[in-house]
């Protein structure tokens, strides 16, 4: 840990600051009118808003943006822009968030898979089949409507991140650890595809069957963005964690001038994480610091309840 910590001070020492990353709020749907204030301080350039898929497709091809249309026309009215992230995997147990009809009908496989990551709990949420090619073109088949209607207007679209918690000894049907590889990867570029002037950001944090780059999932993946100008980033800065350390920090500070945007966030379970050489929280100047000297992070996706943004606004962080 102090070698660690001395690390990390002679780098801070002596690596240039780099340009400022910018700052956006972070938020679920339906929080943008209520998160306004945040969206029109100065220091704010937009929102980064997470959508269900059930939301958007509420029925098969027959697809609902009003929700999105609300939030940019708020976001626009103030001179803002911003970010979506369409979620095709939860975190809770009643969480099944994906269209009636792909749990409902049989060619789906259910839609959904169970992931656990929570001991002693045997699972806590659910993953959309995307390694099932025919949920994989369900999924490919509304980002490309999402392209029709919002390429050009909004910051960019992200894929949600790659880590999957599926239990390797009693594995869902059709799993394959190279076969789900491969289909993030279709889905990043098939994004990329549609979306001409949008930026397309793939989280990328862990990869199952993938400890420390064993399969070269994460080798690969980098590889597979700069070569298709897919941006990258993850769900959580955390200033010197180990474990993503080991894994996608590595590659994210190497292939940070590879790719045309690093982006990521403070979410609200970030915001807890204690800096072992103080004893208390990491401050904004920590986090960011930390994206910007290691990670090259372009933009910082703050949760809504990140103490400085309920402070009077000060200049930023240098």
């Amino acid at each position: 840990m102090r070698l660690l910590a001395f690390l990390a001070c002679l780098l801070f020492a002596i690596a240039p600051t780099g340009a400022q990353p910018k700052d956006f709020v972070y938020l679920g749907q339906d929080e943008l009118e209520e998160a306004l204030p945040i969206l029109d301080r100065p220091d704010i350039g937009g929102a980064q808003i997470m959508y269900v898929w059930r939301n958007l497709e509420p029925e098969k091809g027959a697809y609902d943006f009003s929700m999105i249309e609300h939030d940019l026309a708020l976001a626009k009215a103030r001179g803002k822009t911003i970010y979506i992230e369409i979620l095709d995997r939860f975190f809770q147990p009643n969480a099944r968030y994906l269209p009636k009809y792909l749990l409902d009908e049989p060619e789906y496989g259910g839609g959904l898979a169970r992931q656990g990551d929570i001991k002693p709990q045997p699972w806590s949420g659910w993953i959309a089949r995307q390694w099932d090619p025919a949920v994989r073109a369900r999924f490919q088949a509304l980002l490309k409507a999402l392209a029709r209607r919002f390429d050009g207007r909004i910051a960019g679209v992200i894929l949600t991140e790659t880590a999957a918690a599926i239990d390797e000894d009693a594995p869902p049907a059709g799993w394959d650890c190279e076969r789900y590889f491969e289909a993030e990867k279709e889905n990043a570029l098939v994004a990329r595809r549609a979306f001409k002037r949008a930026h397309v950001i793939q989280y990328v944090n862990f990869w199952p069957c993938d400890t420390f780059n064993s399969s070269r999932y994460m080798s690969r993946f980098f590889d597979f963005a700069a070569a298709n100008r897919i941006g990258v980033g993850g769900p959580d800065i955390v200033p010197w964690q180990k474990g993503q350390m080991l894994n996608s920090y590595a590659f994210i500070r190497v292939y940070q001038d590879k790719v045309p945007i690093v982006a990521m966030a403070v979410q609200e379970p970030t915001l807890a994480y204690v800096n072992p050489e103080t004893g208390k929280p990491f401050t904004r100047r920590e986090f960011a610091r930390f994206a910007t000297v290691y990670l090259g992070v372009d933009v910082i996706f703050w949760s809504k309840e990140a103490p400085w943004l309920r402070e009077p606004i000060a200049a930023p962080p240098r």
